[in-house]
């Protein structure tokens, strides 16, 4: 029975920003349609790896391949949602709050943060590796630290020693001082401030516990973000929720050059991170949920493929059940969704599986609604 106790895995969250290319990732080489409407784009022989005789991933994906090989990877083909929406902003928020016909401010990796620690008392419970606060985890009254570097990261760094950071934040006690017993926000805020310093304080040592052989590669963006997680996970401060972004995906022009580039680096840091992981010992507590916000459209550009919507999604880790899940991509054009992939997997029986088979949390307060469970949870 799922709950909202301690137990569960450590979920980490590789967001494609800007739609990545649903059938040049899981290519379906034996359609003719495929490359009846993909005469530039289509990728055939040495460019595409089988997984069985209808589909395979493209060829710069090897390393995903070999984990896929080892029944770790689970592949969604067509996921998605009701009346698709090919705007990256209002799709992506659509995945960040699990809301596709309403607009909400609450992310639903927020609430889980929430069921997690719901009285706040670990500001690292949610950490994410990149800029700014992404909407699925944002929810009020949850702290989230967002890192570039761990070496560098820091509040008020450029302060020399404890006792000018302390001078510092008794003047951010004043600024926002309360004025009267219902002056919540700016309690808020304070209260925010020093989570976010204390954060910060156990972030910050996160390196020094890191002991590994694996080397990520310097010049690889995501590679090193994964390196991030690795290395707060080594430091058992208790964060259950990572999060992290790759792209651009939005691959109008160029594609068969970006969208390889993409893949490669992405291959390449999450069979470091999986071995990091494996070296650790934390393999079997970790899952790891790779999504973008929609697919491309079926037919090609000449150069790049447009926004679409049905697309492709992994879950990835020991205690996953790996294969294909979903329908094979159906390009008959009286299957097709305006020239679009149809979605045949909701997102949101994902995010319920990913929640109660995983995490070991009860979803329907987090999606507001029950969806079902794919029977993801290796035996």
């Amino acid at each position: 029975m799922a709950g909202n106790g301690p137990g569960g895995k450590n979920l980490v969250v590789v967001q494609l920003s800007g739609g990545n290319d649903y059938l040049n990732t899981v290519v379906p080489y034996q359609d003719g349609l495929y490359y009846d409407y993909r005469p530039n784009m289509g990728l055939k022989g040495e460019s595409v790896i089988p997984l069985d005789d209808r589909v395979g991933f493209n060829s710069h994906m090897a390393p995903i391949k070999r984990m896929y090989d080892s029944g770790m990877v689970a592949v969604f083909m067509g996921i998605g949602y009701p009346e698709p929406n090919r705007s990256h902003f209002r799709s992506m928020d659509i995945w960040h709050t699990a809301e596709p016909f309403t607009s909400s401010a609450e992310g639903w990796l927020g609430k889980v943060t929430k069921a997690l620690d719901p009285e706040g008392k670990n500001p690292v419970t949610a950490v994410n590796f990149g800029r700014g606060l992404p909407r699925a985890l944002a929810y009020p009254g949850v702290s989230v630290a967002s890192v570039g570097a761990l070496e560098s990261y820091g509040l008020y760094t450029g302060l020399a020693g404890a006792k000018n950071r302390d001078a510092l934040l008794d003047t951010v006690s004043r600024v926002y001082q309360p004025m009267s017993e219902d002056g919540i926000p700016s309690l808020r805020i304070l209260q925010t401030g020093r989570g976010a310093l204390d954060g910060a304080d156990l972030l910050r040592q996160a390196p020094s516990h890191h002991n590994s052989n694996v080397e990520y590669p310097e010049d690889n963006p995501i590679a090193q973000s994964l390196k991030g997680v690795a290395q707060v996970t080594s430091a058992h401060l208790g964060t259950r929720v990572f999060y992290t972004a790759h792209g651009s995906f939005d691959t109008h022009t160029n594609e068969l050059v970006n969208h390889s580039l993409l893949w490669d680096q992405l291959s390449e840091a999450v069979e470091c991170f999986w071995s990091d992981m494996e070296e650790q010992g934390t393999a079997d507590d970790t899952v790891m949920w790779i999504f973008s916000e929609f697919g491309r459209r079926v037919a090609d550009n000449g150069t790049g493929t447009d926004h679409g919507s049905g697309g492709s999604a992994f879950l990835i880790g020991p205690s996953v059940k790996g294969g294909l899940y979903g329908d094979y991509p159906n390009l008959d054009p009286g299957s097709q969704l305006d020239g679009d992939i149809r979605f045949n997997t909701d997102y949101r029986d994902v995010y319920a599986t990913i929640l109660e088979s995983f995490m070991e949390l009860e979803s329907e307060s987090i999606l507001n609604s029950r969806f079902g469970r794919l029977d993801l949870a290796a035996v």
